[in-house]
C-alpha cells in the first residue's frame, strides 16, 4: 500500500487555494485519474480522521495506518461513489467502520454500527474551561480515561458528535442510521457519561477529604 504522502504531497496541489475547491468536483477530478485533486481531499480530512479513530481505537499509530487504509478504501470505490451525497461523512463511515472492526476482532467486543456528541442536553460540545494548559491537559486526560470506561458504541457517539463537532444529521450518514436513532443515543450517551465523571469527582473529594 503507498502511502497516504504519495497523494498528499504539497507539490501536487492543482491549484493554489485548495479551500474554494468542491468536494464534488475533486471527485470528479480525481475519477478522470487525477491524482492531485485526491490529494487535496486527503489534506482536507486526514488529521480529523486520524484524531476520530485515535480516540476510537485509542492507539495513535493504528490510527493511522487505519486511516490510510480508508483513504485506500475510498479511492478504489470512488467510481461507485454518487456525487450527490457528501464526501465527508462517506469517509468517516468507511473509517469508523475500520475501527469499529479493529476493535471487535481485537477485544471481543460488538460494535454498534451507530454512534453520535457528549456534552450538556443543549446540545452544546463538550468543552474543557479551564484556560491554563496544564488543567486543560489533566481534563483531556480525565475524558479520554472515562470514554474507555465506556461501551465502544458509545464512546464512538461522543467521539463524533462532542469532541469532533459532527452535527447530528452528519454522525447519522456516517453510521447510517436515523437521525432519530443518533439524538436518542446521544441522550443515552451523555448520561452515562456525566455519571461516571460525577461519580470520580466525588470519589476525587473524599479522598482528599480523607487525606
Amino acid at each position: 500500500m503507498k502511502p497516504l504522502e504519495d497523494f498528499a504531497s504539497p507539490e501536487t496541489t492543482p491549484v493554489d487555494d485548495e479551500g474554494n475547491l468542491n468536494d464534488a468536483w475533486l471527485v470528479e477530478r480525481t475519477r478522470r485519474g487525477d491524482h492531485a485533486a485526491f490529494g487535496v481531499l486527503v489534506r482536507r480530512y486526514e488529521r480529523k480522521l486520524i484524531r476520530v479513530l485515535a480516540r476510537l481505537v485509542r492507539d495513535p499509530e493504528l490510527a493511522r495506518d487505519l486511516a490510510q487504509e480508508t483513504f485506500w478504501r475510498v479511492y478504489s470505490r470512488l467510481d461507485r461513489f454518487d456525487t450527490g451525497r457528501r464526501f465527508g461523512p462517506w469517509l468517516f463511515r468507511v473509517g469508523v467502520n475500520l475501527g469499529l472492526d479493529q476493535l471487535r476482532r481485537g477485544r471481543g467486543e460488538t460494535p454498534s454500527t451507530s454512534i453520535d456528541r457528549a456534552a450538556g442536553d443543549d446540545g452544546a460540545p463538550f468543552e474543557l474551561p479551564d484556560p491554563d494548559p496544564r488543567v486543560r491537559a489533566e481534563l483531556a486526560q480525565e475524558v479520554q480515561f472515562i470514554l474507555a470506561q465506556m461501551p465502544v458504541s458509545y464512546r464512538t457517539i461522543l467521539v463524533l458528535r462532542d469532541l469532533e463537532g459532527f452535527s447530528s444529521s452528519e454522525v447519522a450518514a456516517i453510521v447510517g442510521r436515523r437521525e432519530a436513532t443518533i439524538r436518542w443515543r446521544l441522550s443515552k450517551a451523555r448520561e452515562k457519561f456525566r455519571h461516571i465523571w460525577e461519580r470520580r469527582q466525588d470519589a476525587a473529594q473524599e479522598a482528599a477529604t480523607d487525606g
